[in-house]
């Protein structure tokens, strides 16, 4: 009986000192988050002087917003109106269908004979894909080529524009000196699983980034890109090569940043809830969905990459919960992980809508995201390639051309 003793109460203490273990590996990355999370730019909330770029006496910076877009007759129309409604008094859009099969095409060019379009709008039809590249960079570099404006805006067909978005960004950038900025999108969401999955991703979110670092040169390893919203200086296209040396990347928009970054050049990012706003899927299952075309390609194609990073998750974003069922030191250590949490979740609720009340369906969310990080994995190797509008990219070109992400 002494030894059952024994070895119970040394079974309660590695459990207690596990929960320790990895409530520490959660307060190193959401302590710091709640501390400087309220320093990374609003673009709603700012006070600065104006500058050159606000300044009546002097033009506005020229910018061409690139729209690429396959087979999204159901909100291209909303997308593009939305940017024609901008207030920005030096603003092309070029808007490019992309192999559309279904009334895409046709809309776009509906819009630009409008008198409001005239002069702003110009569409292009790609009715065929070259080999060896991936059909989203084809034609925003296809766009990009002979642009001569200061500015670069490459976004999504789904993306709805505020009127003064692009002036905000265009200010901030130009005052803070940027020459790459992301300005995050404000995800329009319907019912309780997207936010479910949505207030995960916030949350572990904390482990991966660091968005007070992304303005900081030396923090190599912080930086942003998203499709939404990529402004990038023309001259810092070009000089990074473009979307022609990304012609195979799957995450071209993380690619992009990773890039400017690492090549020394200012980026910035910024909040701004309902400047940008998109309807990502229809569904949680959409939103999964959506995520096992890139999961794979996050983990640049390595099976034991992504192997451990499901171990991982597991580990880490279960833990917290199962220690609640361990009186003494392993619950405690739980509650910490999980006011942490709530914390977190307080900071981001008026950014997105998401009560921090969905934390008690972080196990579900878990356990769904690491299913369908496995998903992407088996079903790229099982089809050998990227499947995605239509087009099987193969794995082998796919590995072959996967630059870093980290």
């Amino acid at each position: 009986m002494p030894s059952l003793t024994l070895l119970f109460l040394h079974g309660r203490f590695l459990v207690a000192g596990f929960a320790w273990l990895i409530a520490a590996a959660w307060l190193w990355r959401v302590v710091p988050a709640l501390w400087m999370l309220p320093r990374v730019p609003n673009l709603l909330q700012q006070t600065c002087a104006p500058t050159n770029a606000s300044n009546n006496a002097t033009p506005w910076p020229s910018v061409t917003v690139i729209v690429p877009a396959k087979d999204e007759a159901a909100a291209i129309a909303h997308s593009l109106c939305s940017l024609l409604a901008c207030d920005y008094p030096s603003l092309q859009i070029v808007a490019v269908d992309d192999r559309s099969t279904d009334a895409t095409g046709t809309l776009m060019d509906e819009l630009a004979v409008l008198p409001e379009a005239h002069g702003r709008l110009r569409i292009l039809h790609v009715k065929d894909l070259p080999e060896g590249w991936l059909g989203k960079p084809h034609a925003m570099a296809l766009a990009a080529t002979g642009a001569t404006s200061d500015w670069l805006l490459f976004t999504d067909a789904d993306v709805i524009f505020d009127p003064r978005a692009i002036r905000l960004a265009i200010e901030y950038a130009t005052r803070s000196q940027g020459d790459h900025l992301v300005l995050y999108p404000t995800l329009i969401l319907r019912g309780v699983a997207e936010k479910m999955l949505i207030g995960f991703f916030q949350s572990v979110s904390a482990l991966a980034g660091r968005p007070w670092k992304i303005a900081d040169p030396k923090a190599q390893k912080d930086y942003i890109g998203v499709g939404a919203f990529n402004l990038i200086r023309r001259p810092v296209y070009e000089a990074l090569g473009g979307y022609t040396e990304l012609r195979m990347e799957v995450l071209e928009d993380m690619r992009l940043g990773f890039r400017a970054k690492r090549e020394g050049y200012a980026q910035r990012v910024a909040f701004g809830k309902d400047l940008v706003r998109i309807r990502w899927a229809e569904s949680a299952w959409g939103i999964l969905n959506n995520l096992t075309k890139n999961l794979y390609s996050t983990f640049r194609f390595r099976t034991w990459l992504l192997l451990a990073a499901c171990a991982g998750m597991l580990v880490l974003c279960l833990t917290p919960f199962l220690a609640l069922l361990f009186p003494g030191p392993a619950q405690w250590a739980g509650t910490v992980t999980l006011v942490a949490l709530v914390l977190l979740n307080l900071r981001y609720w008026r950014l997105t809508d998401i009560s921090p009340a969905y934390l008690a369906l972080f196990p579900i969310a878990t356990l769904l995201f690491v299913g369908t990080l496995l998903r992407s994995m088996i079903l790229v190797l099982w089809r050998g390639g990227v499947l995605w509008r239509g087009t099987l990219y193969p794995l082998k070109e796919l590995r072959r051309q996967a630059g870093p992400l980290w």
